[in-house]
């Protein structure tokens, strides 16, 4: 591919004592990557550095560049984002560290909001270490929503031909039920419609929806939600001509597989679909924001501060979040220019 027309591609490095530096550092390890895009990290080089040499990674080089507008063409670059050396103690979360994500993110989604970058690859943050004045979310894919002034923004998890989004995000289990709309339902289902279709090239998806209660309700038994709210605004959908499909039981519609016979899933809170999904593919797994302007992915796993520095963490989710974020942004990008 061109080096015009490569995705150049933003890396937050995430709570530099967690296991992103490391993640960082095996995913780019394979100079393949190369090949499909310019990785440009936002972090430290002395944290890099000292990754590389205690996983003897020999193939990891990078080129440190001033500014995001001096990139070099086919090598990892490096934008320093402090002018002194941070501290580094892996598998403690400290002040420091928790401000490091919260720098480079910032860095990050600035060059990109200014059109930069191509996208963003965010390894994971502290979401109670990096709470601050600039930073009162409960996590990337809120603040992400905020900053790129998105109305409304969907969790999708991606691994393959399974993807799984919620209804809710990160919020109490007892506030569920008051944020279950139908004027949710709608938005969401919609969000994940348009994803499907422009992002992954699904022209008639067929989404799955699931019950919030046990048994998705009973017929008003164990609960009025799913009968009441859930399986009226899904038989809206289906009168506008949308292939959506539910309320299911969770349990038993993921016992039973039934997730192998559609397009999405759409949990309404965050345990009930990202529990089976990390169990079917927690190695894999792609955690994509769908609705946003720009396209961002991230692992969907966290800081691991009990493997930091124990040089075992597993690279593969964030390799794959790295190749869906560039093959989302090369989808956009031939679409709006064809001749590319």
């Amino acid at each position: 591919m061109d080096n015009k027309y490569k995705v150049k591609l933003g890396i937050s490095i995430g709570d530099t004592n967690g296991i992103g530096p490391e993640v960082v550092v095996k995913t780019l390890s394979d100079n393949r990557i190369l090949n499909y895009c310019t990785p440009v990290i936002y972090g430290a080089a002395a944290i890099l550095n000292k990754v590389r040499k205690a996983l003897h990674s020999e193939h990891f080089n990078y080129q440190q560049v001033d500014s995001v507008q001096a990139l070099a063409p086919r090598k990892v670059n490096l934008i320093s984002c402090w002018d002194h050396d941070l501290e580094y103690t892996p598998g403690t979360p400290t002040p420091e560290s928790g401000r490091a994500s919260l720098d480079s993110l910032l860095a990050a989604s600035r060059d990109l909001k200014a059109g930069f970058l191509d996208g963003l690859l965010t390894a994971p943050i502290d979401k109670d270490n990096i709470q601050s004045e600039e930073f009162q979310f409960p996590g990337h894919t809120e603040f992400l929503t905020s900053y790129f002034d998105a109305p409304e923004s969907l969790m999708l998890l991606v691994s393959g031909d399974l993807r799984v989004a919620t209804v809710t995000g990160h919020m109490p289990l007892k506030d569920v039920s008051d944020r279950i709309t139908e004027q949710l339902l709608i938005r969401k289902l919609t969000i994940l419609q348009q994803s499907l279709r422009n992002d992954f090239g699904i022209l008639k998806p067929r989404i799955a929806v699931l019950g919030l209660n046990p048994h998705a309700g009973e017929n008003g038994l164990l609960g009025t939600e799913d009968m009441e709210i859930i399986r009226p605004t899904i038989m809206q959908m289906k009168e506008r001509g949308h292939l959506v499909f539910g309320p299911f039981p969770a349990d038993g519609f993921f016992g039973m597989q039934q997730y192998r016979q559609v397009d999405a899933v759409l949990a309404m809170y965050h345990d009930q679909g990202l529990i089976p999904f990390k169990t079917l593919a927690f190695e894999s797994g792609v955690n994509y924001t769908a609705g946003l302007p720009i396209v961002r992915t991230s692992p969907d796993h966290g800081t691991a501060y009990d493997i930091a520095a124990k040089h075992v963490a597993n690279e593969t989710s964030f390799r794959e979040a790295l190749f869906l974020a560039c093959d989302i942004i090369r989808k956009r990008q031939l679409e709006a220019n064809p001749a590319l």
